[in-house]
């Protein structure tokens, strides 16, 4: 074979690339069994499934149903800002470039109720127009050798940050105050 990895070879590169993610990303889970469940969560979304729904995923993670995995999202208490920094100094060593750029963006997310947090009428690019949706804001770090998400944030709006019952229940912390996008 010319010009590159065979498959085997790079299957085999995956494979020690994502046992390496899970030993750097265990120690962010307080519990041995949230650390699991953060790993079959990885890799039931790197698989090959062909829709990753919680349902979906479960399955393939051996769960009875998405509740493990929703609750790891959810309501267990788990590093996310270690994770964001695991991530940039991975792309930081795989992806580095000096002619790298980063690139800001916001996204919005389509929703029907009110209960997500950050969730309200507001404009979105992805519907072109205002709507009920959450809007992120990502960053994203770009070069020759390839491109990834480095960090991100919820955008709150005023009547998010103005109503501190509502920030209680989202379990969104009482220091978060109003910013613009």
């Amino acid at each position: 074979m010319t010009g590159g990895a065979s498959v085997e070879e790079t299957l085999s590169l995956t494979v020690e690339g994502l046992r390496a993610v899970k030993e750097k990303i265990r120690p962010l889970f307080g519990q041995a069994r949230v650390a699991v469940s953060a790993e079959h969560y990885l890799e039931t979304l790197l698989g090959n499934l062909p829709r990753k729904t919680g349902w979906q995923r479960a399955e393939a993670a051996g769960d009875e149903g998405p509740w493990r995995q929703q609750a790891l999202l959810g309501r267990t208490q788990w590093d996310a800002d270690g994770l964001r920094d695991i991530v940039r100094d991975h792309v930081q060593i795989t992806l580095g470039d000096e002619d790298a750029v980063l690139v800001i963006d916001e996204t919005g997310f389509l929703k029907k109720g009110k209960a997500s947090c950050g969730v309200g009428r507001q404009y979105t690019g992805s519907a072109g127009k205002i709507t009920n949706c959450q809007v992120g804001v990502f960053a994203a770090y770009v070069s020759s050798r390839g491109h990834a998400f480095v960090d991100r944030a919820l955008y709150l709006p005023k009547a998010w940050t103005s109503d501190p019952v509502r920030l209680s229940a989202a379990s969104v912390p009482a220091d978060v105050t109003f910013a613009h996008r």
